[in-house]
């Protein structure tokens, strides 16, 4: 129902269009503004966690995030739905901690920063990180394999999945394509790593301290797309603009 102004005359009028506008308008700008602030400690806490070492102070502040976004959408205000927000930085955080461990490892392996955390990866999970670690004429993860998965996912699928989680999250329609073609890439990926890890389980596995348990644990991040998928095939694209 249009909204009725009695003027001292006795008429009524309806509403100014203008009225309604500049409600409008400041119910964006409000909304706008509790987007950008829980994004902004969104992405302090997820730029953390990307760099797996420095995740465990990273997580409060990613969560911190996902609270002001709930409230914001609890107070009636106009914010990314948060299936978006959580898919989204889910795969961008996945993708930067695959990256920044893989190339600490292959650029960087002699650091004491590789040295003691990839070194202590490998003897607690996996044994390719420390069996005849820094041997090979590369450095590194000896692991049959590991630096063909490294240089390959590196140059291509990891850095195209934070793009596209990046767009993602902006509600582009080209984000939400190159999530789908990444995601499923992503499936690929998942396929051929465990194959082959499995194939030389024998060397990887064997003297650590969590030899099979460990190897769910952390394959489990490598899952994303597994969650993705059935989103992003159901989803309205209508909610993503050009």
């Amino acid at each position: 129902m249009p909204t009725v102004i009695v003027d001292r005359h006795g008429e009524g009028d309806e509403a100014l269009p203008t009225a309604q506008q500049h409600a409008l308008d400041e119910h964006l700008e409000l909304s706008q503004a509790a987007q950008r602030r829980a994004d902004r400690w969104l992405i302090c806490g997820g730029m953390l966690i990307g760099t797996a070492a420095a995740g465990v102070f990273g997580l409060p502040i990613f969560l911190r995030g996902v609270w002001l976004l709930r409230r914001a959408g609890r107070d009636g205000l106009t914010v990314r739905p948060m299936l978006v927000t959580l898919l989204g930085y889910l795969v961008v955080i996945d993708a930067a901690i695959n990256a920044v461990g893989w190339a600490l490892d292959l650029v960087a392996s002699h650091t004491l920063l590789a040295r003691v955390l990839l070194n202590g990866w490998g003897a607690m999970f996996d044994a390719g990180y420390y069996w005849h670690y820094n041997e090979l004429w590369v450095g590194g993860a000896a692991g049959p394999g590991e630096k063909a998965w490294e240089v390959g996912l590196i140059l291509t699928v990891f850095t195209m999945r934070i793009a596209a989680g990046i767009g993602f999250l902006q509600m582009k329609r080209w984000g939400h394509q190159w999530m789908v073609v990444t995601c499923w890439m992503g499936v690929v990926i998942w396929v051929g790593y465990v194959f082959n890890m499995t194939m030389y389980a024998d060397a990887r596995y064997a003297g650590v301290v969590f030899p099979v348990i460990g190897w769910w644990l952390y394959d489990i991040f490598y899952i994303t797309p597994f969650l993705a998928i059935p989103y992003l095939h159901t989803v309205n694209r209508e909610i993503f603009s050009d």
